[in-house]
């Protein structure tokens, strides 16, 4: 799980610009199980375009992300559930076949989602490379898809992992505490203490 037994809080900002993150993350119990509950509320702006957001996220024990609903202050909504093996569906039932093979997910301007991948595999340096399909959601449009991603862990206390982008466009090292959250997220967000 993790080490707080009730609800553990982080806040992040971004390292240029306005926002925070504020996410609140505690044990549950859901219809697939014991699990994990995030829930995060972020402000802040992806170049000219200011948003404000809302998320919640259900994992299972292990992390696998088994559903999540993210929503604007202006309207706009996307739930998507899992089965926890890679296939997804819309809040209305619909397959969404285009997601198949994705565990993960990652919102676009969350450093949390980086936590999903990290606390599921444990990453060891002896692990190697992880190469994982996550379904990425950009906060402008909503439209998720699907995005090639590696993880590393660097060391074995399993405090430092490197993340990269499938196509190598983008690389950085991200520490972590003893939670899987990351600290520093080096040119992007760093967390408040």
């Amino acid at each position: 799980m993790f080490r707080a037994l009730g609800p553990l809080t982080v806040r992040w900002t971004p390292w240029e610009g306005e926002g925070l993150e504020h996410l609140t993350l505690t044990p549950d119990s859901f219809d697939f199980g014991a699990g994990i509950r995030a829930e995060s509320v972020l402000i802040g702006d992806r170049g000219d375009s200011p948003y404000g957001v809302h998320y919640r996220i259900a994992c299972d024990a292990g992390w696998a992300v088994r559903r999540f609903s993210i929503e604007t202050t202006d309207g706009r909504r996307l739930a998507l559930a899992s089965d926890g093996a890679g296939h997804w569906r819309d809040e209305n039932g619909a397959s969404r076949a285009d997601l198949d093979g994705c565990i993960d997910i990652d919102l676009a301007g969350s450093p949390f989602t980086n936590t999903l991948p990290i606390r599921r595999l444990n990453l060891t340096p002896a692990a190697g490379t992880a190469r994982l399909s996550m379904v990425y959601v950009p906060f402008d449009s909503f439209d998720a898809f699907v995005d090639g991603q590696r993880y590393t862990g660097l060391d074995a206390d399993q405090q430092l992992y490197r993340y990269e982008a499938e196509d190598r466009s983008f690389t950085a090292e991200l520490p972590v505490d003893e939670d899987g959250l990351v600290i520093d997220y080096p040119g992007l967000f760093r967390r408040l203490r």
